[in-house]
């Protein structure tokens, strides 16, 4: 295939603990560090190894958010992406609306594989490449822990609740990648130099034909409430009798 194209998001990074804005309007992002996406960075992971293995000539990146969503994107080139696309905007945008801008891309590019992370660890969708498969009218794979392209072919294992289950899939294709899929590479100085060269394309939300106004309104964001503390047993029946005076058990 000529062309896989990988979609990325820009989300605060795994590590840092997530603090809710004192008047719930959001959770806070100044000065918190951001990264890929960590279910997207095992994407791209794939879409290079697929490159290197001689399946595919190039790979692109693209991601939809603020202008600083091109750290994540140069971070993508510097793994070894060939080029970037990033569509500017600044406002929180769904599913269904990532998708339909995807689409436009999607029919730009005419990539021979799409691949993504399975969900956000922000939001917790898990809808996008589902959505995008529609609209492009192409097969999908979700949940893919493995992956073996052989011409216009594409073989995956995923993971059900059943166990695994192998398909067969004709590209073009959608794939949502599993944590279990590979272990993205470490990107080192001199590829972050090269990266740098590397050509980013934006294009504002506004250029496109796709409608960014949103059909969902956050009313409040509030954390969790805080766990109860726990009590030690010393046997089964007292265990027994805090879950009863709890009214957990009869």
């Amino acid at each position: 295939m000529e062309k896989i194209l990988v979609c990325i998001k820009r989300v605060i990074d795994y590590n840092v603990k997530i603090r809710v804005k004192p008047d719930e309007t959001g959770v806070v992002t100044e000065g918190v560090k951001m990264s890929i996406n960590p279910f997207d960075e095992i994407a791209l992971e794939e879409a290079l190894r697929i490159k290197e293995n001689g399946d595919a000539s190039e790979v692109i990146v693209i991601s939809i958010g603020p202008d600083d969503s091109q750290q994540q994107l140069r971070t993508g080139l510097a793994m070894g992406a060939d080029r970037a696309v990033l569509i500017k905007h600044d406002e929180e945008i769904e599913p269904l609306t990532v998708a339909k801008a995807l689409s436009e891309i999607v029919e730009k590019e005419k990539p021979g594989l799409i691949l993504m992370g399975k969900q956000a660890i922000d939001d917790d969708c898990s809808q996008t490449g589902q959505i995008l498969a529609q609209l492009c009218s192409i097969p999908q794979a979700t949940f893919v822990s493995q992956v073996s392209i052989e011409g216009e072919k594409a073989t995956v294992v995923r993971e059900i609740d059943q166990g695994l289950e192998t398909l067969e899939i004709d590209l073009p294709a959608i794939i949502t990648t599993d944590l279990r899929l590979n272990e993205p590479r470490y990107v080192k100085l001199p590829d972050i130099m090269k990266a740098k060269k590397k050509t980013l394309d934006i294009i504002e939300s506004s250029e496109m034909e796709t409608d960014f106004s949103s059909s969902i309104e956050v009313i409040a964001v509030t954390p969790p409430p805080p766990r109860e503390s726990g009590i030690m047993v010393e046997d089964v029946d007292q265990l027994f009798a805090a879950l009863k005076e709890k009214g957990l058990m009869s």
